[in-house]
């Protein structure tokens, strides 16, 4: 195992583990607000300080992950199963079904992000799922482009051409034997997804597109923290510093792979 792939595992476990607290905590109100304790340093009774509502910081962070990684988590899925769909009937087919899929992503890749989100919005209204939909169009042609060169790349293969005389049809071709041989592709590039999902999660919660209060969010923590960032600097350190160790876990985990299977 790589050194690489090590940090990312043990990173990923640490964020993990703060996901489960977030979602186990028990008996406690990330969202209590207390005026007698507004802007306490960091110490033993709150862990991360607290913000100028009184609040805990440490619970709204713990909080707020599971929000940002399941919101990060369900887009990079969703967009790995979709683009993996027509990424492989794509580069199988080939012809004008390849030139129509691969045109529409190029497409998608051109449209600025940002206004992609703000059409949402004014489309949608402004809620996690306007955000899902976001970043859904926008990490589904990396996926698509990624699982194409990898049928290109398979689809005159010697064992390919043996199913095909033994009359495999086109789908058992495609899934069951080209597909599982993108496995460790797929993999990798959802690791490093992960790692753009939760930067562009924090990015659009920052510009008050994303996940919206009373829910936590890391960006939106950010943003609001911003106006007292001299005489309270923990507020904002805590977020920032917990998006750059995702986005750090996730990064060098998906690098990690990527290495250990010689891509």
């Amino acid at each position: 195992m790589n050194g690489e792939l090590r940090a990312g595992l043990i990173l990923t476990a640490f964020i993990m583990l703060l996901v489960l607290t977030g979602f186990l905590w028990i008996g406690q109100d990330y969202n209590a607000m207390d005026s007698s304790a507004r802007f306490r340093p960091p110490g033993r009774e709150h862990l991360l300080g607290t913000d100028n509502f009184g609040r805990d910081i440490f619970l709204r962070v713990a909080a707020g992950s599971r929000y940002t990684i399941v919101l990060a988590l369900c887009t990079v899925a969703a967009a790995a199963a979709i683009g993996s769909a027509l990424g492989l009937f794509a580069g199988y087919s080939g012809g004008v079904t390849d030139e129509i899929i691969m045109r529409l992503m190029d497409l998608i890749t051109s449209f600025p992000g940002l206004l992609l989100a703000l059409a949402l919005v004014a489309l949608l209204g402004n809620s996690q799922f306007t955000l899902f939909i976001a970043l859904l169009i926008l990490f589904v042609p990396s996926f698509t482009r990624i699982m194409r060169s990898g049928a290109l790349q398979y689809k005159h293969a010697d064992f390919i051409l043996a199913e095909r005389l033994l009359g495999a049809g086109h789908a058992r071709i495609i899934f069951v034997h080209i597909l599982p041989n993108l496995a460790h592709s797929l993999l990798s590039a959802a690791a490093l997804g992960l790692s753009n999902a939760i930067l562009a999660e924090a990015a659009m919660s920052y510009l008050g597109l994303g996940i919206q209060p009373p829910l936590p969010s890391w960006g939106r923590m950010l943003c609001e923290s911003q106006n007292f960032l001299y005489n309270a600097p923990w507020c904002a350190i805590a977020p920032g510093l917990f998006i750059m160790l995702t986005v750090i876990a996730f990064h060098c985990l998906g690098d990690g792979l990527r290495r250990r299977f010689g891509e």
